[in-house]
């Protein structure tokens, strides 16, 4: 891992990018601290870095400056300035007119998509908690908030230095992550936006439903896919700080 560039912020975080071979991403770290940090890995949709970035800085801006940890991101595959795969776009394509003609969006669509991002995304992000891990200033414990659910599911089962993950009950899940879900048993806080025109509600409640942690919360609000409240965020991080800290 390389740090290309830092700066320090108006609130005295601290921003680096980063690469991790070819993947770009950035480091956000509180403005002081005389000890190693816990670290919240922030996910994100396949819309790429730039595009996100403004959401992205802002959560970990506040989990920096309210609760002194470290955040970090990487670039998903397939976005941003990445290289496109040619089945994945496909995918995308395939997705797109049956949205628009109303259709329901099949099962081989749902795995086509978001099958092969959470093979390839899982490891990366593996790697980089690795490298991250490595920093003296970054101690962990470790959480993992946002992003595409599947990926989030696939990294709580897998990755045993992840101890509590937020998720945004917001993209296609494929039937296989149903069994993926029964075997997660860290503590979850999870958003649901009730009028999302893009997700099917039944599922993420059936998500919800199959996954194994005894402790696991549900906020649901009104409102579209991307109307989460602002105020969702102190619920958020009140939720890492009791399993962080």
């Amino acid at each position: 891992m390389h740090f290309t560039s830092e700066r320090r912020l108006d609130d005295g975080v601290l921003e680096r990018e980063l690469t991790l071979g070819e993947i770009p991403g950035i480091l956000w770290t509180p403005a002081s601290s005389s000890e190693p940090v816990p670290l919240i890995l922030i996910g994100h949709p396949p819309l790429g870095l730039s595009r996100m970035y403004p959401r992205l800085a802002g959560r970990a801006r506040y989990y920096a400056a309210e609760y002194g940890f470290a955040s970090a991101t990487i670039e998903l595959p397939g976005s941003g300035d990445r290289p496109r795969w040619d089945a994945t776009e496909e995918a995308r394509a395939d997705l797109r007119r049956a949205m628009e003609a109303g259709e329901p969006v099949s099962d081989e669509i749902i795995d086509a998509l978001v099958l092969p991002l959470v093979d390839k995304a899982v490891p990366e992000w593996q790697a980089a908690l690795d490298a991250l891990l490595a920093l003296p200033e970054v101690g962990g414990p470790v959480g993992y908030e946002g992003g595409v659910i599947s990926i989030g599911v696939r990294l709580a089962v897998v990755e045993p230095r992840i101890v509590a993950a937020g998720f945004f009950a917001g993209s296609l899940v494929p039937a296989v992550m149903f069994e993926e879900a029964r075997q997660v048993t860290i503590p979850l806080h999870v958003l649901l936006q009730w009028d999302d025109e893009g997700n099917d509600r039944q599922a993420a409640l059936d998500l919800f439903d199959a996954f194994g942690s005894r402790e696991k919360t549900l906020h649901a609000n009104m409102g579209g896919h991307t109307g989460v409240p602002q105020f969702e965020l102190d619920p958020g991080a009140r939720f890492f700080a009791r399993h962080l800290r």
